[in-house]
C-alpha cells in the first residue's frame, strides 16, 4: 500500500477523522433526546445517531455546495429527526432553543481520537508539511481543534474559504497551495470515501480513505472498500497506519 516517496504534505480531515465527531454527536443527541424526545428508551439512541449521520436527505451536503447555512441545514434535520421518533415540529424560535441545547452538548463531546496527537507530532518529526481540510466553517472548526489539542496544524482551510467545500477541487488545490505542495505530492486522509479520498483524487492529489471500524454513516453514502482499492485508493483503520502500514516512510524535512 505504499504511497510512495515523493509525498511532501499531508492533509488530514477533521471530523470523524482527527476528532471523535460520531461521539460528539452521540453525546450530543443525548442532550436532545432528554429535552424533546424523552418517550424515547435508551435502547433506541443508536437509531438516532444513525439517522443523523446518515442524513438521507442530503441537507449537510447542501450545505457544503453553499445551498443552505449551517442553521438551515441542521433545522431540517432536527425536523426530520422529531417527525421520524415523535417530536413536535420546530419553528424557528423553538429550533434556536433546540440548537443550544445540542450545540452545547456537542462542544462538550469533542475529543481528539487516541493516536491523532501522536500521528501529527510523527509527521512533523518526519518532514512532512500538515494542514487540516474540513467541510465545516472557520470559527467552529478552530474551536473544535483547539479544544483537542490540535491547533498547531501549519494551515486550515474550511467551508468558508470558498463558501463551497469538498469535493470541490478548489479547496483541495488552495489546501496544497497554502501547504507550499505540488497537487500530486500532497496527500489527503479523510473517512468519508466520496468526498474525501474520491475527491482528492480527482483534484489531483493522492487520496487515502480512513475506513475507522464501526464509525460508518451508511445511507447515500458509499463506503466499499472494494471499490475503493479497485480505483486505486489505499484504505486504512487508524490514522497510525499511515506509518505501520508503511504508507508513508521518512523524508528529510526541506
Amino acid at each position: 500500500m505504499i504511497v510512495g516517496d515523493h509525498i511532501e504534505g499531508v492533509l488530514l480531515d477533521i471530523d470523524d477523522t482527527l476528532v471523535d465527531t460520531r461521539g460528539a454527536f452521540t453525546h450530543a443527541l443525548a442532550a436532545v433526546r432528554v429535552h424533546y424526545l424523552p418517550h424515547i428508551p435508551d435502547s433506541q439512541h443508536g437509531e438516532i445517531v444513525a439517522m443523523w449521520r446518515a442524513d438521507a436527505n442530503g441537507h449537510y451536503g447542501a450545505y457544503t455546495r453553499g445551498e443552505q447555512t449551517a442553521d438551515e441545514q441542521r433545522m431540517a434535520r432536527a425536523n426530520e429527526l422529531h417527525a421520524a421518533f415523535g417530536g413536535a415540529p420546530l419553528d424557528a424560535a423553538a429550533f434556536e432553543a433546540w440548537n443550544n441545547t445540542f450545540m452545547t452538548a456537542f462542544a462538550a463531546g469533542w475529543k481528539p481520537f487516541p493516536e491523532a496527537r501522536q500521528v501529527v507530532d510523527q509527521l512533523r518529526e518526519h518532514g512532512y508539511r500538515i494542514g487540516a481540510l474540513t467541510n465545516a466553517g472557520e470559527e467552529l472548526q478552530r474551536r473544535k481543534m483547539a479544544l483537542c489539542g490540535l491547533e498547531d496544524v501549519d494551515i486550515l482551510v474550511t467551508l468558508d474559504t470558498f463558501g463551497v467545500g469538498k469535493p470541490d477541487p478548489r479547496v483541495f488545490h488552495e489546501a496544497a497551495r497554502m501547504l507550499g505542495t505540488q497537487h500530486q505530492h500532497t496527500l489527503y486522509v479523510g473517512d468519508e470515501l466520496d468526498v474525501d479520498a474520491r475527491g482528492a483524487k480527482a483534484a489531483g492529489l493522492r487520496g487515502i480513505w480512513l475506513d475507522r471500524p464501526g464509525t460508518r454513516r451508511g445511507g447515500v453514502h458509499v463506503e466499499d472498500r472494494h471499490v475503493a482499492l479497485n480505483e486505486g485508493i489505499p484504505v486504512i483503520s487508524a490514522l497510525n497506519e499511515l506509518f505501520t502500514h508503511h504508507v508513508l516512510g521518512e523524508r528529510k524535512a526541506t
